[in-house]
Order: structure tokens, then C-alpha cells, then sequence
């Protein structure tokens, strides 16, 4: 083992007084989850409709801003209905990074769209306005007010960037370049919540946004997602469509369009109002966390991931910066050995047998940090 990974293993050690098996983030229960867990069994309303749902809603447009937010089963499920409710059908084309999660590619494809992969920025690992410009103003065609792809004819019906780890993207410049184009902004900040950019919060910049609060996220309720958006005519199609398109009646059951059984349950719900409750010291909690990773990988000269000039994150995950693939394996190796989690960057969407032949710009950026970026433990380091 080399002298520099057992040095960060050590260190990692020392933040969590441990030797023993260190995850790479597990949720922090601090606070109400066994008192409003226990309140929503007793009440027996557990699934889809109760207090706890409505509850979480308002909490979370009370700390992001927006004025509506819609909570589904996933984040998945969340951008699927996103996507829709930008008007994303079937044949559509839509452009997005080749360094996400899985997720984001697939809820394109729920809707029979098509990805386009644009490269991302080295700093952020967001999606690059530079590489989305220059493929706009290459490869598209306006016709009487919606982009089209000039090599498919196809309809380009969204650009979707992603907060890479909490860190905010250049989403203001995204936003620009969206709307010059006349194409609607979808936010995955699944990973963001507590990001913001300018002041403003990641999920709402665009015609809508979308949460995730999956086990492993800032905050969790199990399984969990959540739409957000300042816009009432799109909050009520997707509060209509991930409740299965019912129509309001005291016992009939009429539906008026395909819809989804996407809607959180309040048992979930009850968790993420005491998660909400302890967001705060989580987040300042993670940014202490973040700081003694940077103080500690700046003295042993390794690159480690932090917020781009004008934003604010919430260091989700924290990443470093190694120098080759070989450095990186050794990494991953060394510390999984040792029982510190660790874990490479997501392989590129558009090296994924079913994404291969998606266009796409060039993504030297993307490939770099693929060969290069492992996520090490960020769990808050609060009891």
C-alpha cells in the first residue's frame, strides 16, 4: 500500500474515530423520525394521502423558494413527470451531460425521447454552456419558435444539466442559453438540496426542478422525490398526473389521461418533515466535513472538488481529483480494503450499450474526470 493512500485512510479514520467499516454517506436520523413516524401509523393513513405529505411540500418550498413542490416515490419518477410536463414526447431529443447517474438518461427515456450528450465543465462537473452553445449554434435550426435537431429533424425538447454532487453548475448561464434557443430548462438537482447559485436555489431556475430523497441523499425519507416549480398550471398537471390522473369525485373512479401511481407516500413524507426539521446542521455539519477534506488533500497536492466562484454547496459527496486511472484504481483499492468506502465517478452515459449511439459533442472533459474522480465517505459527522 502507498505511503499517500494509507495517509488518507488514516485521515478518514481520525474524522470518524473509527477503524472499523466507514460507508460512503448514511443518513443521520437527529431529530422527530420515530415521533411522526409512529403519529402517521397511528393515524393509519400511511400511504398516498395524509398530513405528512402536505407538510413536507410546504416545508421544502419554504427552503428552496419555489412556490409549489409536488413529492413523488423517486427522483426518478420526479424528472419522468418533469420532463413531461415540459411537453418531452415520444421521437423528441433531448440534451443533457454523459456524466450523471443513470436516472437522468432513463427518465428521457420513459418519455420515447433521445438523448444528447454535451460535454461538462472540469471545475463543476455540470454541463459546460460553452459545449451546449456551441452545439446549438452548430447543429440546430429554429422553425417558428422550437429548436430542431438539423441532422435528425427531430424536436430538441429540453435541456436537462445536473448539480454534480451538490455542486452547482453554471446553471445561469444554461438558462440564457435556453432560452435564446427556445428550449425548456429542466433541473436534475437531485443531489443539490441546499445548493444555490447567485443566491438562488439549484431546481429553480428552470420551468421546473426536480429533488431526490433516496437513502443515501442529504436528507432522506426512505425512497423519495420531489417536483418543484414556480409554475401553477405545471404544479397541478403534475400533482394530477402522479396521482394516477383521477378525477375528483367521492367514490366514482374516473381518470381523463395516462397517469402514474408516483405518489409519496405519507408514511415517507413523515420521515422527510423530521429530516427538514434537521437540514440545517446537516448541511453545516457536511461543509465542515468538506473544509477538513480540503485543507487535508491541499497540503498532500491532490485536486478536491469544491464550489464554483458565486455558488454555494451543499457537498453531497465529497471528490478528489487523481492523476491517471492507475492513481485512481490504487485509490479505490486501498481504501475499500481498508473498509473506507470509496467509489469511482459514474461510467459515461454515452459508453452504455443502450446510450452508445446517441450524438454527442466532444467530451474530453467528461473523460477526464472519469478516468480521474472517486467519491470518498461524507456521511455528517453528527450523532
Amino acid at each position: 500500500m502507498g505511503i499517500i493512500n494509507q495517509d488518507v485512510i488514516e485521515f478518514i479514520q481520525s474524522l470518524y474515530k473509527t477503524k472499523g467499516f466507514i460507508p460512503l454517506h448514511e443518513p443521520r436520523f437527529l431529530g422527530n423520525e420515530k415521533k411522526y413516524l409512529s403519529e402517521c401509523i397511528d393515524s393509519t393513513f400511511v400511504s398516498s394521502v395524509g398530513k405528512f405529505v402536505d407538510q413536507f411540500e410546504s416545508m421544502v418550498c419554504d427552503f428552496t423558494g419555489a412556490r409549489y413542490a409536488i413529492a413523488t416515490v423517486n427522483g426518478t419518477a420526479a424528472l419522468h413527470v418533469a420532463l413531461r410536463l415540459v411537453g418531452v414526447d415520444n421521437g423528441d431529443e433531448v440534451i443533457t451531460q454523459p456524466l450523471s447517474f443513470i436516472a437522468t438518461c432513463n427518465a428521457i427515456s420513459y418519455c420515447n425521447a433521445r438523448p444528447i450528450f454535451v460535454d461538462v465543465d472540469l471545475d463543476s462537473m455540470g454541463m459546460s454552456p460553452k459545449s451546449l452553445r456551441a452545439f446549438l449554434s452548430t447543429h440546430t435550426r429554429q422553425d417558428s419558435g422550437v429548436c430542431i435537431n438539423v441532422a435528425t429533424g427531430n424536436k430538441i425538447a429540453a435541456v436537462v444539466p445536473m448539480h454534480t454532487f451538490g455542486l452547482p453548475c453554471r446553471i445561469e448561464e444554461i438558462e440564457k442559453i435556453c432560452k435564446e434557443f427556445n428550449i425548456p430548462l429542466v433541473e436534475d438537482a437531485a443531489e443539490s438540496l441546499g445548493s444555490y447559485s447567485g443566491g438562488k436555489h439549484t431546481g429553480t431556475f428552470g420551468k421546473v426542478g426536480t429533488l431526490s430523497f433516496n437513502g443515501n441523499k442529504t436528507i432522506t425519507t426512505g425512497g423519495g422525490g420531489m417536483i418543484i416549480t414556480n409554475d401553477a398550471a405545471l404544479a397541478k398537471s403534475a400533482k394530477h398526473i402522479t396521482t394516477t390522473s383521477k378525477l375528483p369525485h367521492p367514490y366514482e373512479f374516473i381518470h381523463d389521461e395516462v397517469g402514474y401511481n408516483y405518489r409519496l407516500p405519507n408514511i415517507n413524507a413523515a420521515l422527510g418533515c423530521a429530516q427538514m426539521e434537521s437540514l440545517p446542521s446537516i448541511l453545516k455539519a457536511k461543509r465542515e466535513l468538506a473544509l477538513a477534506y480540503a485543507n487535508f488533500f491541499l497540503e498532500s497536492g491532490i485536486d478536491c472538488a469544491k464550489e464554483i466562484v458565486g455558488s454555494h454547496s451543499n457537498y453531497w459527496l465529497n471528490a478528489i481529483k487523481l492523476e491517471s486511472r492507475p492513481q485512481r484504481d490504487s485509490f479505490l483499492k486501498d481504501l475499500n480494503d481498508a473498509g473506507v468506502m470509496s467509489r469511482p465517478i459514474w461510467r459515461l452515459m454515452n459508453n452504455l450499450k443502450m446510450f452508445s449511439g446517441c450524438q454527442k459533442t466532444d467530451l474530453s472533459n467528461a473523460e477526464w474526470l472519469e478516468d480521474r474522480v472517486i467519491n470518498i465517505p461524507s456521511s455528517s459527522r453528527i450523532q
